[in-house]
């Protein structure tokens, strides 16, 4: 069954508060939303759910900033290279490639969302194995920690911009490897946040001007996620933060193998 627009807001408020609370999921949550419940281009979704997550993280990225709660090392390093890779892709998408070739990236759609599932299961174990490494070599660690992370920026910018997906739960992922000890909980959340804002908001505008963007729906979803953002990440310190990753990882762990067997 295929939802209408007034499905919109409830849709933006479920994936706000999410982004809010645990900044991930969002792109990994929305973009089936929109392709299987309101049955969207993947062109459309991907330029729409940018824009979407631009705006909601800006929502909770500015209460981040406001509790001090924001890396900005980590977040200029993440930077130098994911808003380098955003640009490139954006040039490649407007010589008609890409965006137009929903055969593979379908498939990796599907497969960035059932990893963003996985990262969030086994998340802590990553971090504690990482930090055994981290006191074990911390020279050699904090030598690599600069370039690697840049590196991690490029790879989000360019899965971001191609799929609306990446800056959540695989952000989440480069960030407890490569600063196990600096990326608790709180902090993990802002940074990861507040770095993806720039991305989404090059590859959403771009996509705009190319007119992909369906911007009846961006203001339905809107309504439910700006405030249902702003309430979540307020809470971010007083709920059980890791429950609520455990079912959206079920979640997007079905939704993920099922869009991949489209």
């Amino acid at each position: 069954m295929i939802l209408d627009l007034t499905w919109g807001p409830l849709a933006g408020t479920i994936v706000g508060l999410i982004v809010g609370l645990t900044g991930v999921g969002g792109g990994a949550l929305m973009a089936p939303i929109l392709l299987i419940g309101f049955g969207m281009e993947l062109q459309t979704v991907v330029a729409t759910d940018l824009l979407f997550a631009t705006i909601t993280k800006i929502a909770a990225g500015g209460m981040h900033i406001r509790n001090q709660l924001v890396d900005w090392q980590i977040v200029k390093r993440l930077w130098l290279g994911s808003i380098t890779a955003t640009v490139m892709v954006v040039i490649y998408v407007q010589s008609g490639h890409l965006i137009h070739s929903p055969t593979w990236i379908m498939p990796l759609l599907g497969l960035l969302i059932l990893v963003s599932a996985i990262s969030l299961i086994f998340e802590k174990r990553l971090q504690a194995r990482q930090t055994t490494r981290r006191i074990a070599m911390p020279t050699q660690f904090k030598t690599m920690q600069g370039s690697m992370t840049t590196v991690a920026g490029g790879i989000l910018g360019a899965l971001i911009t191609m799929t609306s997906i990446g800056a959540g739960a695989l952000g989440a992922v480069f960030l407890r490897a490569l600063y196990p000890l600096r990326m608790q909980p709180a902090p993990l959340v802002a940074s990861d946040t507040v770095h993806a804002i720039p991305v989404s908001l090059i590859g959403g505008l771009s996509f705009l001007v190319m007119g992909y963007t369906d911007l009846t729906m961006l203001g339905f979803l809107l309504l439910g996620s700006i405030p249902a953002a702003l309430i979540g990440s307020s809470l971010v310190n007083r709920v059980p933060v890791r429950l609520i990753k455990l079912l959206l990882a079920l979640i997007l762990s079905i939704v993920g193998i099922k869009l991949m067997l489209l």
